[in-house]
This record gives C-alpha cells, structure tokens and sequence, in this order.
C-alpha cells in the first residue's frame, strides 16, 4: 500500500465514507507477502519512497516471475529487476510486459514513461566499455521517474569533449560520473559542477587496475568536495540515490 492510498483511506474516514475499522481493515492488507523463496515487500515504497528492486542475479526465472505476479497483484508498476541472466529474460518477456536492454542487463516490468522529478540527472562515461554500468544507472533512474541525460566517452584522455558537454553537466540535479582506469573523471566532473557527484568506479581496465579497486580508491580519495562513491559496477545504487537526491524539494506526484 502506498502513502497516496493511505491518505485517501484517512479522508474517507474524515468524510464519513468509511468507518475507522473498515479502514484498519483495508491498512491490515499484509506488509510481505511469503512466497517461500522470497518474502515480498509490498510496503517498501511507503516506508522509503521506493518499490522493492529484484536482483535477478541468483534467482531463477521461475523465482523471478513469482516475485513479479506479487507485485503486479498489487499494481506495481516499473518493476525492475536488475542483472538478468538472457535465459530469465526470455523467460520473463514471455510473462510480463517488459522493456530489457541486453547490456545493461536490466529489465523493466510494466513501464509507464512517467517523470516525478522536477530536474535531470546527467549519466557521464570515461569511456565506451563503461557504457554497461552506465546504462544500468541511466535506466534505474529512468524507471524511479526521472529523466537522464547521457554524456558517454568523454573521460580525461581527451578532456575537450568533456568540456563541450558543460552546459549539459551544470544544469543538472545530480551528476553520475562512471570510469575505470584510474578514476579520475570523478575529480574532474566535481570540480566543474554545483550538484552533488555520485561517482561509480568500474572494472574496466589493465592489470594494475585490480578489478576496479584502483578507480574505487583514487575515487574515495577525490579532492573535490561533494563527491560520493558507490561500490564498483554498481550503476543500479547510483541510479537509485541520484533519483532520491532528484526528487528532493518537490516533484509531480
């Protein structure tokens, strides 16, 4: 049940259209739902503003298509599920409406298109191979509401193209700045912009890169203020705080 529906039980009440306990009995609607693989959280968005996400890594199509008709019963919309396996995938799409992009490996369950949030969140890339993580924060994002603008291959080894993308970085709401290598676009883009940078240190890169280790390092040690970090790859919990930090002060629901 979400924080709308609740408010329009509590004006029935005051208008006299519902007694309290037709209303305490509609609220006692269970909170989870067990599914004996997964204990389904239908009040996730009442309590934080957002629906449960399906990590799809681990799950079995079966398993995710259980998680999904749980949520549909409840009218969810803009489900996403995260790191889907081709084979769930092509499992899902024949269940569900969905929308998947194969590289960011992300589907999105019943789209609606809707934007909530008032300003855009711009989705910036070192380079080409960091597209994959970019686009899992860039349709994260999209899916919470919010528009995204991409500025892909535009990291430090050519910093002109960068430049030429300023008037797209200084106006938006948040920035989110992913690169592997040395990391080191997070720096450049916080020290250009007024908004909050969320930086996603990525895999991408030689040996002495370590798996992204070395971008997550020279990130959390950025000499620009207002610059936060996410683990590496993890373009869904960037997509996911720049849309909380977008719909801040204001939005259209």
């Amino acid at each position: 049940m979400e924080k709308q529906q609740i408010l329009e039980l509590l004006q029935q009440v005051r208008d006299g259209a519902l007694t309290p306990e037709e209303a305490v009995l509609q609220m006692k609607i269970q909170p989870f739902q067990d599914l004996g693989y997964a204990m389904v959280d239908h009040h996730r968005r009442l309590r934080q503003g957002a629906q449960e996400v399906i990590y799809g890594a681990g799950k079995t199509p079966q398993q995710i298509d259980g998680i999904l008709t749980a949520m549909e019963s409840r009218d969810a919309t803009d489900i996403i599920v995260t790191r889907m396996s081709d084979e769930a995938a092509e499992y899902i799409a024949q269940r569900h409406t969905m929308d998947f992009e194969p590289l960011s490996r992300l589907g999105i369950v019943k789209p609606t298109g809707r934007i909530t949030a008032p300003g855009y969140i711009a989705v910036v890339s070192g380079g080409t191979s960091d597209m994959a993580v970019c686009e899992e924060a860039a349709r994260t994002a999209a899916a919470m509401g919010n528009r995204v603008e991409r500025v892909y291959d535009v990291g430090v080894a050519g910093l002109h193209r960068l430049l030429a993308k300023l008037d797209v970085l200084m106006q938006a709401r948040v920035v989110i700045a992913v690169a592997g290598m040395e990391g080191a676009l997070a720096s450049v883009v916080g020290g250009l912009v007024d908004c909050p940078v969320i930086a996603v240190p990525t895999s991408v890169g030689y040996g002495a890169n370590f798996g992204g280790l070395s971008a997550l390092l020279s990130m959390l040690n950025s000499c620009a203020s207002g610059v936060s970090v996410v683990n590496i790859d993890n373009g869904f919990g960037a997509g996911y705080l720049a849309s909380i930090i977008n719909h801040m002060g204001g939005g259209n629901e």
